[in-house]
């Protein structure tokens, strides 16, 4: 995962939080929803960098003949 990706994710993640909160606090229950929404697309994106992190380690692991 590249560091532009994990700001992008974590970028994504904040604003996420944020529209919740606001949402929460205003009473805005689409706001709300919103904002878990753009959290869990972060963290789905987040988890699919790992997973490609996790396939490059084990292939370069592999001995190669």
């Amino acid at each position: 995962m590249g560091t532009r990706d994990k700001a992008s994710n974590k970028a994504q993640d904040m604003k996420g939080k944020g529209k919740e909160q606001v949402g929460r606090l205003v009473g805005n229950k689409k706001l709300e929803r919103e904002g878990k929404r753009d959290q869990s697309t972060a963290a789905a994106k987040s988890a699919g960098e790992d997973v490609k992190r996790a396939v490059t380690h084990v292939k370069d692991a592999i001995p190669h003949k």
